[in-house]
């Protein structure tokens, strides 16, 4: 098993420590450090978040409630996986979900919270521009924007259903299988839905959103078929 401390100085040791370990197993999961399938083995993990397995046990139950790993009678844990009609129907769902929150942040939206997105922009459109750039600064990039854009709708129901899909593309690792020409529509999709938050453009808003989220599902559910055409294929 990878280990998932590498990236992350935070220690498990405290009175919640079944909370820190599960945003540590969290983290690990949603950089790609555990990849998707991955077995998730208490003891292992209690070795690396140096405590005992009863916290591990706890956070796993954690994840499994967000959808992030599934238990197994009488084989353990692992990261969770989805079908490619899985994926489709979520990021369905994200699309509405993300598209309403964009229409509330249109109403709802500040300067301040305007010039992080504006900031969010530029640093994902320089990092769009790179011929070589690392995918988990995208995917932290683009995780910067979108939760922006639900903080300004100010609907914390909102935004919590919202993050439970959102994270699926991370888990995947969409960003790997992201073409130049890719990236670069990513950033002009956040460019059209922070000009329009800024006009006060609500139905603008949603609609940038919705495509933006569309066209990010198309390309990921069409990479995993060409990957798994290509093993099929030897």
């Amino acid at each position: 098993m990878k280990r998932v401390t590498d990236r992350w100085t935070t220690t498990a040791r405290a009175p919640n420590s079944s909370d820190l370990a599960a945003e540590m197993i969290r983290r690990a999961i949603l950089d790609g450090t555990l990849s998707a399938g991955a077995r998730l083995k208490e003891d292992e993990l209690a070795t690396q978040l140096e405590v005992s397995r009863t916290p591990v046990r706890e956070a796993l139950r954690k994840l499994a409630a967000d959808d992030l790993v599934v238990l197994e009678p009488n084989r353990g844990a692992r990261v969770r996986e989805y079908q490619a009609h899985e994926l489709d129907d979520l990021y369905r769902l994200r699309a509405v979900l993300e598209g309403y929150a964009a229409r509330r942040a249109a109403e709802r939206i500040d300067s301040d919270a305007l010039d992080a997105l504006r900031g969010s922009c530029n640093r994902f459109a320089r990092l769009a521009a790179r011929k070589r750039v690392p995918a988990a600064d995208l995917a932290a990039e683009n995780q910067v924007f979108h939760d922006g854009v639900l903080a300004a709708a100010h609907d914390d129901r909102l935004a919590a259903m919202a993050r439970s899909v959102i994270h699926l593309p991370l888990v995947y690792k969409a960003y790997i299988w992201f073409s130049p020409e890719e990236r670069q529509a990513s950033a002009d999709f956040h460019l059209e839905v922070t000009e329009a938050l800024e006009r006060g453009d609500g139905n603008g808003a949603a609609r940038a959103m919705e495509r933006h989220v569309r066209a990010a599902r198309d390309q990921l559910i069409g990479a995993i078929a060409a990957e798994g055409e290509a093993a099929a294929n030897g």
